[in-house]
């Protein structure tokens, strides 16, 4: 197991000035461990924090798509703290619209968050972690990252890109002793769906009128979501300590039941398929 035991961990965390990563920053700060922490905007982050021992706190602005940024938090992490035990690939955002909705701008800003800026972080902070033959890299994700609904192919398509590249990182680094997971939440009771967070296209189609009221209802959805963020936070760091959940952690019991239903989903389809893939097998 490569979570230290005989002093403070250090944990590198993305996208922590509100909900899920402002929760867990402010837990690990709680536990005594050493946290860096990169947002977009390090006053907010440290008022967020107010009341609360930040002696072992690294506040980072950081544009995670610019990597010589990411590098140079990587950097000053390791000046700082002397190395990193644990990643959290966390930033992210909300955007529900349309496939035909969504701009090319609008469609390049979210990868740059959930997938070249997770890969930014990956490649600054690889390399320390396999030359010490330990680390913990958690990325989280979403249970839109196993399964979709109409109006969120533009979150869903990050997420997928971010599953199939932590799939293929846990095969290719588990020979350095280095743990890989994927957190997968339902709806958490955080600023997801709130203005602050969730995207909407610059123009709508009128053809998606079922979008259109389920945008209404996802924002009037804040303040009832099931899944509880504190608890949330307090499972990704179980996940760090005990270093023995599987590569998909699914949090929350809406997740689990949504990821039931697309095993089942995919299982009839691919029973479905079964006549036509296998003649398109050479012959002879």
């Amino acid at each position: 197991m490569s979570y230290p035991t005989d002093r403070p961990a250090t944990w590198f965390v993305t996208g922590a000035s509100r909900g899920l990563g402002l929760e867990l920053v402010t837990q690990l700060l709680q536990r005594g461990d050493n946290v860096a922490a990169t947002t977009r905007s390090t006053d907010r982050l440290t008022e967020a924090l107010a009341g609360i021992d930040t002696s072992h706190f690294l506040p980072l602005q950081v544009s995670l798509a610019d990597e010589a940024e990411v590098t140079a938090a990587v950097a000053a992490t390791h000046d700082r703290f002397g190395g990193i035990d644990v990643v959290v690939n966390n930033a992210g955002y909300g955007f529900l619209a349309a496939v035909e909705e969504v701009t090319d701008a609008e469609a390049r800003d979210m990868f740059d968050v959930q997938i070249f800026g997770v890969w930014n972080v990956l490649r600054a902070t690889l390399p320390q972690m396999r030359a010490r033959r330990g680390g913990h890299i958690i990325n989280v994700s979403s249970i839109l990252g196993l399964t979709t609904f109409p109006g969120w192919g533009l979150y869903s398509a990050g997420k997928f890109a971010l599953e199939g590249l932590t799939e293929s990182l846990a095969a290719e680094i588990a020979d350095f002793d280095i743990s890989v997971n994927l957190i997968e939440p339902g709806y958490l009771r955080t600023d997801f769906l709130r203005a602050t967070s969730l995207g909407l296209p610059e123009s709508t189609v009128d053809a998606y009128p079922a979008i259109r009221e389920m945008t209404r209802a996802h924002q009037a959805m804040p303040g009832t979501q099931l899944g509880d963020p504190v608890r949330a936070a307090a499972a990704i760091i179980t996940v760090a300590v005990e270093g023995d959940a599987p590569l998909h952690q699914l949090l929350g019991s809406d997740s689990l039941e949504f990821a039931d239903a697309r095993l089942n989903t995919l299982r009839a389809e691919f029973d479905a398929a079964k006549d036509l893939a296998v003649t398109s097998d050479h012959q002879g």
